[in-house]
């Protein structure tokens, strides 16, 4: 089926779940566009794809949409329309949401390795810290309320990928997650500019969750007063902070350089 018209209900609903949170979740679906990130969407979970004529004449259908037949075809102005860039590159697909539960992560096998998020407010650095999350070998990530939309646009485009395999839950209340996650055996280190230790005097080859503050304000009091430690990131020159995904990325990464030394890799 071509779609031509800008005015048609699908077309209409794809650009509301691009544009608006409260309808993804209430449909239980967010949008993928792009050939590189559509290719990593697993196909149990493709619900509807959209790809212009150029696009199939120059990938083709086949596997589009595990040949169960939920490709329409649509013109560049419609997919324009669907779309949250500017130049949209072909294809578009709306996805099923995931949905874990704190146990999901809390009970994972391997020693936890969980970035703790308040109020990150930055698509893209909340769509980063997925991403680099994923190549440390993070466990999952935890968001309280006031985070950014993990299903943005945005958000999606800047995880590439990790987000269909990265786990992750927003907590309605991040203070009770993190007394569940202390009392199961996970220690929290708050990210801190008045951190009482340098970040790699520590040890984290045991469990460990790594509070992350808001990118202006940082840390509310009452998130690091609740954290075993505070460590810093020492810095030179006239810097006075790091970027949320930079400082998260430093702290996964020496976990994991501490977790192989520790496995003797």
């Amino acid at each position: 089926m071509m779609i031509a018209s800008t005015a048609n209900r699908r077309v209409k609903e794809v650009a509301a779940l691009t544009k608006k949170a409260r309808y993804r979740n209430e449909e239980g679906v967010f949008v993928v566009e792009g050939p590189r990130m559509f290719s990593e969407v697993p196909k149990d979970r493709l619900v509807h794809v959209y790809a212009t004529e150029k696009f199939l004449r120059e990938n083709g259908s086949a596997g589009l949409a595990a040949g169960n037949g939920l490709v329409d075809t649509v013109t560049d102005e419609v997919l324009r329309t669907m779309s949250d860039t500017q130049t949209p590159q072909g294809v578009l697909a709306v996805v099923k949401q995931y949905r874990y539960t704190l146990s999901d992560i809390l009970s994972r096998p391997e020693p936890a390795l969980l970035m703790v998020l308040e109020t990150i407010q930055d698509p893209g650095n909340l769509g980063t810290i997925l991403r680099a999350g994923e190549g440390a070998g993070v466990t999952g990530v935890i968001m309280d309320s006031h985070t950014a939309d993990i299903y943005s646009p945005k958000v999606i485009r800047s995880t590439m990928g990790s987000i269909f395999r990265v786990p992750f839950y927003r907590a309605d209340d991040l203070a009770a997650v993190m007394e569940e996650m202390k009392r199961a055996g996970i220690r929290l280190a708050a990210a801190h500019l008045q951190g009482s230790v340098e970040y790699d005097t520590e040890d984290y080859t045991g469990p460990v969750g790594f509070l992350i503050g808001n990118e202006a304000a940082g840390l509310s009091r009452q998130a690091a007063d609740m954290a075993d430690v505070r460590v810093r990131i020492p810095m030179l020159g006239q810097v006075e902070s790091l970027n949320a995904a930079v400082a998260s990325s430093i702290l996964m990464y020496e976990t994991a350089r501490q977790r192989r030394h520790m496995a003797g890799r």
